[in-house]
């Protein structure tokens, strides 16, 4: 069986599971969080598998492959973000058993604006990372089965608007589990076929310049390290995919385990990932960066594995892809549409809405995601859409710390303004990224407003 029938029979059988899973659907409920129902292994394997998107796999080896070890290094500020929700935010989910998003848990403690806001910040960030996942869609598929890229586009990504639209929430587990399962075999086996084409691990030591395999030791150097660690771990942190995924467990014990085991095996894989980058820098030096784990899957691994392995690859990009959009469509309808209407409307409507939504914007991120060069630049630009101007208040609400419109107010403005004037006007200077200016200019103005009555009350909602 050729590379070519495996995807595509995979293809078939991911549309299939997602449509037969999406069957049934009643209510936004039901179609935001699957009514509830998930135990913690299927938390961690959808959770797990929406993280893990073109940046952090392809772009990681990339990455790597140019820079070394460093990049691995970075991405483990995400594992750090994911143990600390685990410990920390994910225990607390349990107060907020009717929300479906971020709004639902924003409005309650700073107001309807917030609401709006939220979600529409959310929207930025989720179309920003959906359009990066089907941009290197398509050029997964042309690598693998030859297509032209819009050709591969418009294939995956009607795969995944097709099941994403029908099944909401319940489709993309479902999905993810499948997918999970899949890259979770196929990117080791691409490891470890690569150092045993290039001779074994002591050969890539030697081999591999020294640099890549050490951590910058000039100031200006670790400075930017630091700055790249704390972009990739407060980049994500409780975006709505990953929000959703603590309000789908059965009890609040799921989520937390799900949630983190999904951390823990998230510290191996981006080594994984990352160690690809550096097979392929051994096995060619000269190579196109963004092609680092393609040539190694194409050259080391058995062509009898190379189906199962391409399927992984592409396993990446749709899981992490499903679930923005997915997530950006909850978003728009529940967070945006939802508080404008001045008539209610019933539960058979608000499904079309958000199966319409879904729809369009699905659309609307293919037509985005044509232009897009690089996966990894794309995913940092969308996290300045989130953290410097949602993320600080969102915890702080779920903390218990308290909170006020003002302090919401005063902390969004700070943290965008410093984030745009750091990154456009000044253009990113010692390389540290606006995103962690912005977020701390966030939490030091929230902090800093009511501070008298912060110590007169506690947390409650407005």
């Amino acid at each position: 069986m050729t590379e070519s029938a495996i995807v595509l029979i995979y293809l078939l059988l991911v549309l299939m599971i997602g449509l037969l899973a999406g069957r049934n659907i009643r209510d936004m409920q039901d179609y935001a969080l699957a009514g509830k129902s998930f135990g913690f292994l299927v938390i961690f394997a959808t959770l797990s598998a929406s993280f893990i998107g073109g940046g952090f796999s392809m772009g990681n080896a990339e990455k790597v492959y140019l820079v070394g070890i460093s990049n691995i290094v970075a991405l483990w500020g995400f594992s750090l973000k994911e143990l600390w929700v685990a410990r920390y935010v994910a225990p607390r989910m349990a107060q907020y058993p009717d929300a479906i998003s971020v709004g639902d848990i924003m409005e309650p403690h700073y107001g309807r604006g917030a609401r709006i806001f939220s979600g529409i910040f959310a929207i930025a960030l989720c179309a920003g990372i959906l359009g990066a996942q089907i941009g290197a869609m398509g050029y997964v598929f042309h690598i693998f089965l030859g297509l032209e890229a819009i050709w591969g586009i418009l294939l995956g990504c009607g795969i995944v608007i097709a099941y994403s639209t029908v099944g909401g929430m319940r489709s993309v587990v479902w999905t993810d589990v499948i997918q999970f399962v899949v890259l979770a075999v196929g990117i080791p086996l691409t490891l470890y076929f690569g150092l045993q084409h290039i001779g074994g691990w002591q050969v890539l030591t030697e081999t591999v310049p020294s640099t890549h395999l050490s951590l910058p030791t000039e100031p200006l150097m670790l400075l930017a390290l630091l700055s790249l660690f704390l972009t990739f771990m407060l980049g994500e942190t409780l975006v709505p995919p990953y929000l959703q995924r603590l309000l789908i467990g059965r009890e609040n014990r799921d989520v937390v385990k799900g949630s983190l085991l999904s951390g823990l095996f998230s510290i191996p894989f981006f080594a994984v990932t990352g160690l690809i980058g550096l097979v392929a820098l051994v096995m060619q030096p000269d190579l196109n960066a963004n092609l680092a784990m393609p040539f190694v899957i194409q050259e080391a691994v058995p062509p009898v594995l190379q189906g199962i392995v391409a399927a992984a690859i592409i396993s990446i990009i749709m899981s992490s892809a499903d679930s923005f959009l997915n997530a950006a469509s909850i978003s728009f309808s529940n967070d945006v549409l939802r508080p404008l209407r001045h008539q209610p409307i019933s539960d058979r409507a608000e499904l079309r809405l958000a199966r319409a939504t879904t729809l369009l914007i699905g659309i609307a991120a293919v037509i985005f995601a044509i232009s897009i060069d690089s996966v990894i630049d794309i995913l940092i630009m969308a996290y300045n859409f989130w953290a410097p101007t949602v993320l600080v208040p969102l915890t702080m609400a779920i903390l218990g710390v308290y909170v006020s419109k003002k302090r919401f107010v005063y902390g969004a403005v700070a943290g965008i303004s410093v984030a745009l004037i750091w990154n456009g006007l000044l253009s990113g200077p010692w390389q540290i990224d606006g995103l962690v200016l912005g977020t701390l200019a966030n939490l030091l103005a929230f902090i800093a407003v009511d501070r008298q009555a912060a110590k007169l009350h506690v947390a409650k909602p407005v």
